[in-house]
């Protein structure tokens, strides 16, 4: 599915939704998990930090919050962010030059699909809330597993669907009469915030996803299911 069913790829359409909502993400983002990103996103950074990784790519970077907590609990580590929206990372290079990181995290715009980098050169790649926006996923699983280094791991946060019906439910008609329209209002763009929680229901299953990157060439692929389903952490190790 595309944000806008254009004459536009899903990536182009992408770029352009994430450009429009840029000024509100952070608030949107913040408001409709009630912060618990900011627990999540923690967690994925302890994760990435005893794996002790000198060279981290973030793609998705979106606006810098994951490699922002990242670069100050692993100081030593330099970190690359990487992101098709324009605006999404000017926002991310304010906070960064708030935070005085700049010689810590360097944010570039590009293509996760077709990244301008060398065959294993990173130790970590992490993606938030980003792998489901990928024009083409299992394209972008290989140019990652291309990119990292032999034993480098891959650390994904992204959403999935709540296998308790309960839970599932509630969620559901959260996302319908809550997320979609204060989104589409405060964004003014109330195609984003249609697309952004049905693109969830799209997203592969957690042991399908899981299956996708063991084709990719990944091995000790393993899941950790985050506030009831809602989100899951995914690692995997290039051999």
């Amino acid at each position: 599915m595309k944000p806008y069913n254009s004459n536009k790829s899903k990536k182009e359409e992408v770029q352009r939704m994430f450009d429009n909502i840029a000024p509100t993400y952070d608030r949107l983002n913040h408001l409709f998990s009630l912060s618990i990103d900011k627990a999540w996103r923690r967690r994925v950074m302890r994760k990435v930090r005893r794996m002790k990784p000198e060279r981290v790519l973030d793609l998705a970077t979106g606006t810098g919050d994951l490699a922002i907590k990242m670069s100050k609990r692993m100081p030593n580590a330099k970190i690359m962010g990487v992101d098709l929206s324009e605006n999404m990372l000017a926002i991310a290079a304010e906070k960064v030059r708030r935070q005085g990181l700049e010689d810590h995290i360097a944010l570039y715009q590009g293509d996760a699909e077709n990244l301008d980098l060398g065959d294993g050169v990173m130790d970590v790649v992490t993606v938030a809330f980003g792998v489901r926006n990928f024009g083409n996923i299992e394209q972008g699983l290989r140019e990652i597993w291309r990119v990292l280094a032999s034993g480098g791991h891959l650390v994904i946060l992204e959403f999935s669907t709540p296998r308790n019906f309960l839970v599932r439910k509630a969620y559901q008609l959260y996302s319908n009469h809550v997320m979609k329209p204060v989104g589409g209002l405060v964004s003014h763009d109330r195609k984003a915030y249609d697309y952004l929680p049905d693109s969830i229901v799209e997203f592969p299953e957690p042991d399908k996803f899981l299956d996708m990157l063991h084709e990719v060439g990944f091995v000790e692929c393993r899941r950790h299911s985050q506030s009831f389903g809602i989100a899951q952490i995914y690692i995997a190790r290039k051999s």
